[in-house]
């Protein structure tokens, strides 16, 4: 191609570039929505740069308080640049004016708060780039102006089967709002949460109880909504309810039965949250109590997810259930030649020297004499925790040890397995020595 043909085409190119310029930058609406937009940035600033210290002031006055406080701070700035901006918008768009910039500007600052609002609420960081992903490309196409075009052929790809009509644009407005309602409906149980944990009238178990409902209602209507969004009609499928639930009841036998052997551990009120318990192998305290399993922590860093059901159905030993005070036995043995009095005095003061122990006239730690063996006399000492869940083995150990040196400084001696042996002729030992003497 002739250079001069390039040429000519660059320079209408720059031409038409130059005009269109003209006709809608270097304009006086231009410059006008510019202004707006400069003004609602200065604005939103010296608004977020006044309430953010009063924002962050109200962390550390509850945990409701602290939590909203993370979450608005963040907030302030592109809210109220949005505000601002849209309200620019309205007014120009009522005076006949160009609002183009503005609408851009509009729908960036409105997905900026969407995305802060939703990732703030959000505990699940790797759902993060994906909603703004999603929320980028929306205000892309609103921005291009294909949003409402894209609207019309997604209504557009649709099947109907009698009175029943549903298209792609159902379907993904009636998953968002699955989603929005999910999301809005953990916020609130949340909320709901935090604040019955600062109430010291609820008990634990009845807090996780109402938590569940919470949950179960919340999602069945984020479902019903969802379905009628989309189009269905909630009365046709209560023809099909009862075929599809013996089959999801079959499918979902163990779900259902964990589900509902969950509901009736909080109301009869026998396990809750910080319980001492044991199930099988599994020692530990309960951390959390779900829809399915409880959630048994242990001191070496296990955690046990033991099923609802199992709670039910098998034996389980709660160290804490009406009372967390516990008792532990510690059984040794001491030489008959020692003091037994002795000993035993001994006994009580290394259990008095732990800080764990209980030393009330109801809880006392207490000695008994318990067998004379063949060769020690069988001592067992009683004493009573609080604190079960900071571990059993650990306070028997201290108080062994502290039993160990007392009866060491006091001549208290541990007996350790003996035998005599009484040899009732010699003449074979002393050919077996003769022997060995001549093979020297």
């Amino acid at each position: 191609m002739d250079s001069s043909v390039l040429l000519d085409k660059f320079e209408k190119l720059l031409a038409s570039t130059e005009t269109w310029v003209h006709l809608h930058i270097f304009t006086w609406s231009a410059a006008t929505q510019a202004a707006l937009f400069a003004i609602a940035a200065i604005v939103a600033y010296l608004v977020h740069r006044h309430f953010a210290p009063h924002v962050n002031r109200l962390a550390g006055q509850g945990q409701v308080l602290t939590k909203s406080a993370e979450k608005l701070q963040p907030l302030i700035f592109p809210l109220t640049a949005a505000l601002l901006v849209w309200t620019g918008f309205a007014a120009m768009a009522q005076a006949e004016q160009p609002t183009e910039m503005l609408r851009v500007a509009g729908n960036l600052l409105a997905a900026w708060v969407v995305i802060r609002l939703l990732s703030s609420f959000l505990r699940q960081s790797t759902w993060t780039p994906a909603i703004a992903t999603i929320v980028w490309i929306v205000a892309a196409l609103a921005i291009l102006g294909w949003l409402d075009p894209l609207r019309g052929l997604l209504d557009a790809a649709a099947f109907q089967a009698g009175d029943l009509r549903v298209s792609a644009l159902g379907l993904i407005n009636g998953i968002l709002l699955l989603a929005a309602f999910l999301i809005l409906s953990q916020v609130l149980v949340r909320l709901t949460d935090d604040r019955m944990r600062a109430m010291s009238g609820v008990t634990p178990a009845a807090r996780v109880l109402l938590v569940k409902l919470l949950r179960i209602v919340f999602i069945t209507l984020a479902v019903v909504v969802a379905l009628t969004s989309v189009g269905i009609d909630l009365s046709a499928v209560a023809i099909f309810s009862g075929a599809v639930g013996i089959g999801v009841g079959f499918g979902l036998q163990k779900v259902i039965s964990n589900l509902f052997s969950g509901i009736l551990l909080l109301l009869d009120r026998s396990l809750k949250p910080g319980d001492v318990i044991e199930v099988g192998d599994a020692y530990g305290w309960i951390d959390k109590m779900g829809a399915r399993y409880i959630t048994v922590a242990t001191r070496d860093g296990k955690e046990y997810l033991i099923p609802n059901e199992d709670i039910i159905t098998q034996q389980v030993i709660n160290w804490s259930h009406s009372n967390k005070a516990v008792r532990i036995k510690i059984g040794l043995g001491i030489s008959y030649g020692s003091d037994v009095r002795k000993a035993m005095e001994l006994m009580v003061q290394a259990a008095g020297d732990h800080t764990r122990v209980l030393k009330d006239p109801e809880h006392d730690p207490q000695v008994r004499l318990t067998e004379f063996a063949d060769s020690s006399v069988n001592l067992e000492l009683r004493v009573w925790v609080l604190d079960p869940e900071k571990g059993m083995v650990n306070i028997a150990s201290d108080i062994r040890l502290a039993i160990w040196d007392l009866f060491h400084e006091e001549g208290i001696e541990f007996p350790f397995p003996q035998h005599d042996v009484h040899v009732a002729s010699a003449s074979g030992l002393e050919a077996v020595l003769e022997k060995y003497l001549k093979d020297r």
